[in-house]
């Protein structure tokens, strides 16, 4: 099986750039469709969400816009328990209907620390998109309205998640290789 080194690190393929792209297509119909005249803000959440947020946004048919906010997790291939906000927000959600993109969520830590920041500010409606979800991994339940793939609970690169930085540009999904 061909595999792709990051760093010190070996990945096989998991998911395909044209089964992300199907999984975000059928994700923006349903957001086209359930926003229709509502105008939403995706807060789309760096680094990690980059890739995803932009293809799905490129598939968003409806009025909308979209801003970034950096919360950091992640060390290497553990989470490091402690959420650290980097860049804030910069747009008032009161009264809006938002939608945060997220590329993946595992043990649900980041959005129990943030949703209820936001929930502070009054929008009109919270909802997640996010690309990958790994429910083995769950320690805080968060509820997902828009979801690509539910995943077993191995470390994934490529598609803007890294391994210490690298490997975001690759086009697929690759997971970490067992020895």
């Amino acid at each position: 099986m061909h595999t792709t080194r990051v760093i010190d690190k070996e990945f096989e393929p998991y998911l395909t750039a044209a089964e992300l792209d199907q999984a975000i297509e059928k994700m923006a119909a349903s957001i086209n469709h359930d926003y229709a005249g509502k105008k939403p803000l995706f807060i789309a959440i760096l680094n990690g969400s980059f890739v995803f947020a932009a293809d799905l946004f490129k598939k968003i048919s409806i009025d909308a816009e979209i801003c970034f906010i950096k919360l950091a997790s992640y060390k290497g291939t553990k989470s490091s328990g402690q959420v650290i906000t980097a860049i804030g927000l910069d747009t008032d959600i009161h009264n809006r209907h938002v939608i945060i993109l997220e590329d993946i969520i595992d043990t649900g830590r980041t959005m129990h620390e943030f949703l209820p920041q936001l929930m502070h500010q009054q929008p009109a409606s919270l909802e997640l998109a996010v690309l990958l979800h790994k429910p083995e991994a769950a320690v805080f339940p968060v509820r997902i309205k828009y979801l690509g793939f539910s995943i077993p609970d191995k470390f994934v690169v490529g598609y803007g998640l890294d391994y210490n930085g690298y490997g975001r540009n690759i086009p697929e999904l690759l997971r970490l290789r067992e020895a």
